[in-house]
């Protein structure tokens, strides 16, 4: 296989000499959440720190550390592996897709120094630490947002730069990125999609928990930038009939109904809005990628409803090959094992001593991916080319596609 990077040149301000063949073969794009749809929202309804993030102990004793390839570009890769609950589930899956991403692609000079962190912070340290001793250029990983911060600890006395898989913004930073998929992502591409397709008056209903005061903050901004208002805004717990009817009544004055929730909180949502004499056929209802879950394709009233999500070409592809080769279904978060496996080996190629600077790890041109365009940014979160997908009782459907370039 080819290089299966390739950052956009042509945009200005691009990092000179970037430019890579894209893979023949390696399809982009992928819904946020696959057939291991369980396993995906629990990594990310708490930013890493939910039901997912062990709390007691691992479910056995740490693996042995294990190195693959023999490439001079040594490449710290930290996951979760001997937790307990799908946290082991996920970093098994995880650690398959980035072999797999070093099998698949040609000639790699990397080496993969595969460390377990147990699920805990100081596990993660203290596979930072080992993988820096032996010589690790850049961290992949980890997993969880409670473990960035205490590798970060290690890697930036270093001038080692991390790439993690957590979804919680708050611990990207100085030399520590995000290859996660980020809710303020869906946000933005939902609600700028909305606005221009004419829709300015916007009714919003977020779960109070974290997840919610992230997307909160981002829907907010977004429709500020947009030019909207926001005519209707209600947060819930697990007793959403009051903020249900508070929505209601004001559904007359919006253009849109923005939801944010996973599946099975979704169709609650809607049914609660219901209950309480919401006509949602007469607004747009807009929702983020955790929405690509089947319990909202079969929800009758979330019919026709637009959420944001990678196109889902992309992770059918890798999960046909990943089935091929393992016997069994990928994670979710697998493809962001990969993606951060043949990034590192396409920019240890091409870019020479500057292989993993900021400046080439920021290229505001951006990279593809399995799940499609993305690029880091300066403060270490990301942005993707998502699509805008339909609900429909069959499953998303495309209405916009995803980005082939990032504007300038």
């Amino acid at each position: 296989m080819a290089d299966p990077f390739d950052p956009k040149s042509g945009t200005k301000g691009a990092t000179s000499g970037a430019t890579r063949r894209t893979a023949v073969g390696l399809l982009l794009g992928a819904p946020l959440l696959g057939a291991c749809a369980g396993v995906q929202s629990t990594l990310t309804n708490a930013f890493g720190t939910g039901p997912t993030a062990p709390s007691g102990p691992p479910a056995g004793p740490a693996q042995q550390s294990q190195a693959i390839g023999t490439g001079g570009t040594k490449v710290g890769l930290i996951l979760p592996l001997s937790a307990s609950g799908n946290a082991g589930v996920a970093a098994q899956s995880m650690k398959n897709a980035a072999e797999m991403a070093l099998t698949e692609f040609q000639n790699p000079s990397i080496q993969l120094l595969i460390k377990d962190d147990n699920g805990s912070a100081q596990g993660a340290q203290q596979a930072a630490q080992q993988a820096l001793d032996e010589g690790s250029e850049i961290i992949l990983g980890p997993l969880f947002a409670l473990s960035v911060p205490a590798t970060a600890q290690l890697t930036r006395a270093r001038n080692v730069p991390v790439i993690a898989f957590s979804t919680d913004s708050s611990v990207a930073g100085r030399g520590v990125y995000l290859l996660s998929f980020l809710p303020e992502s869906d946000v933005n591409r939902i609600v700028d999609y909305a606005a221009g397709t004419g829709k300015r008056s916007f009714a919003a209903m977020l779960p109070e928990n974290a997840y919610g005061n992230v997307v909160e903050v981002a829907f907010k901004q977004a429709v500020a930038r947009k030019g909207g208002r926001v005519v209707a805004f209600e947060r819930y717990g697990a007793d959403r009939s009051s903020a249900a009817r508070n929505i209601a009544a004001s559904l007359t004055g919006a253009d849109a109904l923005f939801i944010a929730d996973d599946g099975d909180a979704v169709v609650a949502t809607a049914d609660a809005l219901i209950a309480a004499g919401a006509n949602l056929r007469n607004v747009q209802l807009l929702g983020t990628g955790l929405w690509d879950n089947p319990r909202v394709f079969n929800s009758a009233a979330l019919q026709g409803g637009l959420y944001a999500a990678p196109d889902p070409a992309g992770f059918r592809a890798f999960a046909g090959r990943y089935r091929a080769k393992y016997g069994g279904d990928p994670v979710r978060t697998a493809t962001l094992a990969y993606d951060a496996v043949a990034l590192v080996a396409a920019l240890a190629r091409t870019q020479g001593g500057q292989r993993f600077a900021p400046e080439t790890l920021t290229n505001p041109s951006g990279f593809a991916g399995i799940d499609g365009l993305f690029r880091f940014r300066s403060d270490g979160g990301n942005d993707r080319g998502l699509a805008v997908m339909k609900v429909a009782s069959g499953g998303g459907q495309a209405v916009a596609g995803s980005p082939k370039s990032f504007g300038a």
